[in-house]
């Protein structure tokens, strides 16, 4: 991604495939989010908002679409969808409080696990991912903010979601880059940005403004 003093950006072309493993009941749910890869989580929880035109759902990740849609638990699914990605920077950690949940839900059923038709059953996918220079390169920190204007989705999507949490960096690679150049103060400004709540093109122009705000104090 990067050298002593330029920044290269990088694009990600995903393949998504079935795993070949589907439950139709929570406890086959919770069973299999143990079991398989985190990259079928990542996909699971991070895929819609690689959707050029994400609307903000009341379920934003699968697991809590598939449990209010196939097994009609709306309460199970409203604390699936409320756990917060943006507290998590590791996979295994997303993983953990995913299986936690469905416990937790578990443990208070005074019924059986709810069960839905095979038809509708949960395929768990994953991801296999191809990483590839877009050809842009800033040369400076000016240059960055200039080429963060003409930056696509997936380029944005790799370096601030992918970088995160499936590749375990623990911020995104711009504010590494930028704390690099000595630049904590941007480099804080966009690691503040929430991206959840954010589509991906609300994501860019909120980085540029970063960029014109410190263009403009210095």
């Amino acid at each position: 991604m990067t050298n002593q003093t330029s920044f290269i950006f990088d694009t990600e072309l995903h393949l998504v495939v079935l795993t070949g493993v589907s439950v139709t009941t929570l406890v086959g749910l919770r069973a299999e989010l143990h079991n398989v890869p985190t990259s079928s989580i990542f996909l699971h929880t991070h895929r819609e908002y690689l959707a050029h035109d994400f609307q903000r759902s009341n379920h934003a990740n699968d697991f809590a679409r598939w449990v209010s849609t196939a097994l009609h638990e709306e309460a199970l699914a409203e604390k699936l969808a409320a756990i917060d990605l943006l507290a998590f920077t590791t996979m295994e950690s997303l993983r953990e409080a995913l299986i936690n949940t469905v416990d937790e839900y578990l443990s208070a059923l005074d019924r059986p696990s709810p069960e839905c038709r095979a038809e509708e059953a949960f395929h768990f996918c994953q991801s296999r991912n191809f990483v590839l220079p877009t050809g842009l390169v800033a040369k400076s920190v000016n240059d960055f903010f200039e080429k963060m204007k003409k930056l696509s989705s997936a380029s944005l999507y790799f370096h601030f979601f992918e970088a995160r949490l499936r590749l375990g960096h623990r911020t995104n690679d711009f504010s590494r880059w930028l704390a690099d150049q000595g630049r904590r103060d941007l480099a804080d400004a966009i690691d503040g940005l929430n991206p959840y709540t954010r589509t991906l093109d609300e994501l860019r122009e909120d980085i540029v403004q970063i960029g014109i705000g410190a263009q403009g104090k210095a």
